[in-house]
């Protein structure tokens, strides 16, 4: 079986490092095409001998993306087409018809209350939303929180499918080795304590109540994970506040699980998430968790991560509890119950599952014989 998926982009996000960490455990040849910004999880991905095809999409109404990649589609003779993020989805899903792929699913990584994917989401999104969902055949949802939002859009509930975000919970075990090395290759004190932050940095992370909070408590310092248009707005806030020298931007990184080791405690004070997926790899990396919302933790037993603390959004809980953490210190605590819960092997054998009864719905049965799957 052939798969081919399709993403907006491959820059350091979560759907991005989940599309990265889902491919070597599904039961498929896939091949992945990105639309634009090809960044260094494209280089992660080519790496692990996954081929890459770039796109060029010169911008949102760039038109000319759907003939290549229904072109990539037939040259490739894909039986199956999944699509990540929302101009992926509209263009992708639409291309697949075009090139006649038997089954087309897509993945809905971010959806909010009031945005996609940081954008605002208006009548007009909706609206191409919606049209471009009824081309797919199956939308997954990677939360129930994600699959109530998709219902309450107009998605009929018999194409739904809520199959979880997944971990390598391995990648993520905690190696004071790796700690000292980061933390001089980053220029952070072997003693500091260092409060983590890992997202895009756009407004609805909220990472300038972190940096808002740090400048209350002394010697404490702070490490940014990723890339977004926010950078240069908390840099500024971070030089305003006079901390600027007790904050690393560490910007975009494949080695997430490098810098978490780096942490002496995650913080994720998001007022909206989708499912989290930073928090579950803080409290793989074995990290105590500040978090305002994370649908990943907040659908399971409060037993299933003990480590991760929900507190309520804004500034005065926060500088709180890591005023109380910075006095004491923290140990490295053993991956909880929810990390295994949301292993990526799991995953991914419910999308070959996917995947198969989508063929078996849409294909001739003996088509699928003959290509097999392996």
């Amino acid at each position: 079986m052939k798969v081919l998926h399709v993403i907006t982009g491959l820059a350091a996000g979560g759907a991005e490092q989940q599309l990265r960490a889902l491919l070597p455990h599904l039961n498929a040849r896939c091949e992945v095409a990105v639309l634009t910004n090809p960044g260094v999880v494209a280089d992660a991905i080519k790496a692990g001998g996954v081929p890459v095809h770039h796109l060029g999409m010169r911008g949102n109404r760039d038109l000319s993306v759907i003939g290549k990649l229904a072109r990539l589609m037939r040259k490739g003779d894909f039986q199956v087409v999944h699509t990540h993020l929302y101009r992926a989805c509209v263009y992708g899903r639409l291309a697949a018809r075009l090139a006649g792929v038997p089954a087309i699913v897509a993945t809905e990584h971010s959806i909010g209350l009031t945005r996609i994917e940081g954008r605002r989401i208006t009548a007009p999104v909706r609206v191409l939303y919606l049209a471009s969902e009824l081309l797919g055949h199956s939308t997954v949802a990677v939360s129930r929180s994600v699959a109530e939002r998709l219902g309450q859009w107009g998605v009929p509930r018999s194409r739904i499918e809520v199959i979880a975000n997944g971990i390598d919970g391995a990648a993520f075990k905690y190696d004071p080795v790796r700690r000292k090395r980061m933390r001089a290759c980053l220029g952070l004190p072997e003693e500091a304590f260092v409060v983590g932050g890992v997202g895009r940095l756009e407004r609805g992370k909220r990472f300038d109540l972190l940096l808002d909070v740090m400048a209350d408590i002394e010697s404490v310092h702070a490490l940014i994970v990723g890339a977004g248009t926010e950078q240069h707005a908390l840099q500024e806030l971070a030089r305003r506040l006079g901390v600027a020298d007790r904050v690393v931007f560490a910007g975009e990184s494949p080695n997430v699980a490098g810098l978490l080791s780096a942490m002496d405690v995650l913080v994720a004070p998001s007022q909206e998430e989708t499912f989290g997926l930073a928090v579950l790899e803080g409290l793989a990396a074995g990290l105590p968790v500040l978090y305002t919302t994370c649908p990943a933790v907040d659908d399971l037993p409060a037993f299933a991560a003990p480590g991760a603390l929900r507190i309520p959004y804004g500034r005065d809980r926060l500088r709180l509890e890591l005023r109380a953490l910075a006095a004491t210190g923290t140990e490295r605590l053993p991956p909880p119950p929810a990390v295994e819960h949301y292993d990526i092997r799991r995953q991914a054998g419910q999308f070959d599952a996917l995947y198969r009864r989508l063929l078996g719905a849409t294909t001739d049965r003996k088509y699928v014989k003959k290509e097999g799957f392996r």
